[in-house]
């Protein structure tokens, strides 16, 4: 098939926390034999900031983030399109695109792919004319990153004909075990990017717990820490690109997850964060949210906090020695059951079982 797809970049992670999910995906759907081509738009210096050149499997167009930019470049896809994916969280002109591609004329099956989906379902009932909820009901279907049966309810309930998550995964060949750095060496790492619903978990999850433990070390790596009033044993590091990741994972004793505040209440969300450390092999401690269980174990593959409290806790009674064994039983939970070509492959099967529903009643 000929998938055309509107993101926020693929070539950069630049306040780009959605990039490894869409590389590990349509890396996999194109190894499968699909013709990738993704659309996004020149903004946010993420093209002065990319993490790797156009890759081989897909076709990277960047348009001007502009009226005429976006508009264009729909047409194009319009034209050619099996798929025509709209992704949440463009950056620039979303409601326009959103709107747009379901009523541009083509062939294509319209998708909507929501890679925010607590955040968008939440934006949508508390804005009873929000867009979204004319716009939904005419994409074919929904598909999310995240969110279990409290989303796909929601989604059904505004209109959509479907709503399936593909969850976020692992890509093996982008994030691995590596050699320890000494730029990210501590004893509790977080690799987030400032944002408004998630700051005050933060707060509570990372920094209090610095403070409340000054002889430990803590490293924050992401974009938009620079202003934040931070202990003085808490690192900062600024964006870490992709790749560096595996770097970062592998130089802490721990390294921490902490969900955005929609994400937590929704539940069965976890970020790609989760699968990235897992796969680096780190022993990973998460906040937490209805539907670990699903993917991690608690206690055996992922430690899991209710609080700063908690986390506190769990530094305290980790060695070396547990640590190593938690990380390498997550790692081995997630190469078995949690890899993009596993995904890619659901992805596969959900359109092949759609095709033959189709034909069978025509």
């Amino acid at each position: 098939m000929k998938i055309c797809f509107f993101g926020s970049s693929l070539v950069s992670s630049y306040w780009n926390g959605a990039a490894t999910y869409y590389r590990g995906m349509l890396k996999e759907l194109a190894a499968l034999g699909h013709d990738i081509s993704f659309f996004e738009p020149d903004a946010f210096q993420r093209q002065q900031y990319r993490d790797i050149a156009d890759p081989p499997w897909a076709k990277v167009l960047v348009y001007p983030a502009t009226t005429e930019g976006w508009q264009s470049s729909l047409e194009i896809a319009a034209r050619s399109a099996d798929l025509l994916i709209k992704a949440s969280g463009v950056g620039v002109f979303d409601q326009e695109l959103e709107n747009a591609v379901v009523e541009i004329p083509s062939r294509a099956v319209r998708i909507y792919w929501d890679v925010d989906a607590p955040a968008t379902l939440d934006a949508m009932s508390q804005h009873p004319h929000h867009h979204l909820r004319r716009a939904i009901p005419r994409y074919d279907l929904v598909l999310t990153y995240g969110g279990g049966e409290p989303v796909i309810a929601a989604y059904r309930s505004v209109g959509a004909p479907d709503c399936i998550p593909i969850y976020n995964a692992l890509d093996t060949s982008t994030h691995f075990p590596a050699p320890a750095s000494p730029r990210f060496g501590c004893d509790l790492g977080l690799l987030a990017n400032r944002l408004p619903d998630r700051e005050q978990r933060i707060d509570n999850f990372f920094l209090e717990v610095a403070r409340t433990l000054p002889s430990r070390q803590f490293v924050l790596g992401g974009s938009g820490w620079d202003n934040k009033d931070t202990p003085a044993n808490v690192r900062r590091v600024g964006h870490v690109g992709t790749g560096d990741h595996n770097a970062f994972f592998c130089s802490g004793l721990a390294t921490l997850n902490v969900n955005r505040e929609s994400m937590a209440r929704y539940g069965f969300s976890p970020p790609t964060r989760v699968f990235e450390a897992a796969g680096a092999g780190a022993c990973l401690i998460t906040d937490d949210w209805k539907g670990i269980d699903a993917f991690l174990e608690p206690g055996r593959e992922v430690l899991v906090a209710s609080s700063g409290g908690a986390v506190a806790e769990h530094l305290d009674s980790l060695t070396r020695e547990i640590a190593r064994a938690i990380s390498l039983r997550a790692r081995a939970r997630i190469l078995a059951h949690h890899t993009y070509r596993q995904r890619a492959r659901q992805f596969n099967t959900l359109f092949a079982e759609r095709a033959a529903r189709i034909e069978a009643a025509e």
